[in-house]
């Protein structure tokens, strides 16, 4: 069976995670990768959007769980994240990347990610 890889990259979202209370009160943008294993044979024989994974409505579902309730942990985010997407019809794994690039961290830095990998149930 064919294993294709769909992505959504750079999904940026204004969230309000984190450890400390700043954190929570005025939120950050945070920034998230998807890639998806699933087949696209069927979508690209139909032509049909019905036949694989609509990433303007997965970006809207991403967005909707990084903008709702808060979660101290980046990691528990993206677990919320691979959740949503190893959901969806056909997908067969995730590999989901949240970034925080202003997490507060004493040295400077450019980024801080957290990357998982699940697998559809």
């Amino acid at each position: 069976m064919d294993t294709d890889l769909i992505t959504l990259t750079g999904l940026r979202v204004h969230g309000r995670h984190g450890v400390f209370d700043f954190e929570r009160d005025a939120g950050q943008d945070f920034i998230v990768d998807v890639a998806l294993r699933t087949s696209t044979a069927a979508a690209a024989a139909s032509d049909d959007l019905r036949h694989t994974v609509d990433y303007g409505a997965l970006a809207d579902t991403l967005a909707a769980i990084v903008a709702g309730e808060p979660v101290n942990l980046i990691e528990t985010l993206a677990e919320r994240l691979a959740a949503a997407c190893t959901a969806l019809e056909g997908v067969r794994s995730a590999t989901v990347t949240v970034h925080k690039p202003q997490a507060p961290i004493a040295q400077q830095f450019t980024d801080v990610a957290v990357t998982i990998e699940r697998s559809a149930q």
